[in-house]
């Protein structure tokens, strides 16, 4: 059986932390304002230490949130959320997104500039990557993760740009 929740319940750090590095409203950008040899930034404005170790913080409360409820009410889900594995998983995911902001700007694109399935997914891969040099993650769990997440990335940044969260509604 296919276990949606289960995966869903997996990825949530990876999803508090993406979806928070932005709500940091950083300065200090990650890049340093340095250009790449090809005279685009490295990552862009966007990318900040505030928003990434905020983020992180974000993902690993959650993460401990998860432990929390699953201790306090039994919940049996295949992987357990702890403080390492929370941790790993929203660095992951920043990672994965800074990945993707890198590989945006070798494109020539400006910040907020659409790319299919690469602005849904280059954290997923990162917490993925990060998540499974410690943990065993199955493959049916990973490709569900893999398949839910744009549709829940899209919708959350809809959510985002109607509250007045994001400049764009992508």
């Amino acid at each position: 059986m296919i276990d949606v929740i289960g995966a869903f319940w997996l990825i949530l750090p990876a999803y508090f932390a993406n979806a928070s590095a932005t709500l940091a409203k950083g300065k200090l950008r990650m890049d340093f304002s340095k250009n790449f040899f090809d005279g685009q930034p490295l990552f862009g404005a966007g990318k900040t230490f505030e928003g990434f170790l905020f983020g992180i913080s974000v993902g690993t409360l959650i993460g401990l949130f998860q432990q929390f409820l699953q201790q306090a009410y039994g919940l049996g889900f295949s992987f357990s959320a702890g403080f390492f594995s929370s941790a790993l998983m929203s660095f992951g995911a920043l990672s994965g997104d800074l990945a993707g902001s890198f590989i945006k700007r070798r494109m020539k694109l400006k910040r907020g500039e659409p790319v299919l399935l690469l602005d849904q997914l280059d954290f997923v891969f990162g917490a993925v990557f990060f998540t499974s040099l410690f943990y065993t993650l199955g493959l049916d769990t990973v490709m569900l993760i893999i398949i839910m997440t744009p549709l829940i990335h899209l919708t959350a940044n809809v959510l985002g740009y109607r509250m007045k969260l994001k400049r764009e509604p992508w």
